[in-house]
């Protein structure tokens, strides 16, 4: 049994096997609908329990629909349906009980602490769907997308990220390390990376620079990416925050500063960080990205239960 909580705490080797494994599974599924079973089966008889304490759309999608072509089952709990949200049962409790009826448990948290304590009381293994300080299933997810984009491993290209310092750049900083990339931070100077991140990626050999200014960040970069400005639950003066960013805003003419063949990602929903021409333009994968969801989420599943082909 694995959990699949930051995206340091896992083996280098073992994310490598996760996204080949989910290249392999893609290219089988040329030819059958979407409900239709992977022909192995491996996960035939299982049951993944989701629950969602904030806002999903596609990591409910793809985890369901992934779940499902592996031949187990999903159930989706919600946080006003059960004690916890009321107080009436410990976390504890519910961690015993839903490693009793499940056999492996995706939480999408507001909550570190949440997360930890799952974790200390599951017997069956926990997924980090999303929390506040890291979105490991998106962003290994968008590691796959650019290598299938570019063809190319991701550590032999360079990442330009240009937006808030938020839970999916935690996480693409540690991919950085783990797959060894170079990746640029766009940010203004108050809204930089946490520390502690940063200290670990150095100590690391991060190759992570950072820029208080969104043409330099983006100078020959293979991929832009950016989030929202606003992220769910920001408590902040919303306006503000806004106006902050206004000159980090991913334009047709920073784009130029890119490569000539670079593609746009953005993990949505988006909001006012992007213009609609660059968000619907040629060089924006932003749908791919999003259904990419299904097949690295099927590997990280397999990854859990140890049945990840070799």
């Amino acid at each position: 049994m694995k959990h699949f909580i930051n995206l340091r705490n896992i083996p280098i080797r073992e994310l490598k096997k996760i996204i080949n494994d989910a290249k392999k599974r893609k290219k089988l599924r040329r030819n059958l609908n979407t409900l239709d079973s992977d022909p192995d089966q491996p996960l035939k008889g299982k049951l993944l329990i989701q629950m969602f304490e904030k806002s999903s759309l596609r990591t409910r999608l793809s985890f369901y629909i992934a779940i499902k072509q592996l031949s187990g089952g999903a159930l989706t709990l919600r946080t006003d349906e059960l004690h916890l949200s009321k107080g009436g049962e410990s976390l504890t409790d519910t961690a015993k009980i839903i490693s009793t009826f499940g056999n492996a448990f995706m939480l999408r948290t507001d909550s570190e602490e949440k997360l930890s304590t799952l974790k200390k009381n599951m017997t069956i293994p926990l997924i980090n769907g999303l929390s506040p300080n890291s979105h490991p299933t998106q962003v290994l997810s968008d590691v796959f997308t650019i290598e299938e984009i570019k063809k190319k491993p991701i550590s032999k290209l360079q990442i330009c990220w240009i937006g808030d310092s938020n839970n999916v750049l935690n996480s693409l900083i540690e991919a950085s390390v783990k797959f060894s990339f170079k990746l640029n931070i766009g940010c203004p100077k108050k809204y930089q990376p946490n520390k502690s991140l940063l200290k670990w990626a150095n100590k690391n050999k991060g190759k992570i620079k950072i820029f208080s200014n969104s043409k330099l960040a983006a100078k020959n970069s293979d991929v832009i990416f950016t989030d929202k400005v606003i992220s769910m639950n920001d408590k902040v003066n919303k306006a503000k925050k806004i106006k902050d960013f206004k000159n980090f805003k991913i334009t047709s003419y920073i784009m130029k500063f890119a490569k000539k063949d670079a593609i746009f990602l953005h993990c949505l929903p988006r909001g006012t960080e992007v213009t609609n021409d660059v968000f619907l333009g040629r060089q924006s994968k932003v749908f791919q990205q999003a259904q990419n969801r299904i097949y690295v989420q099927k590997s990280i599943l397999l990854y859990c239960f140890g049945k990840l082909r070799n």
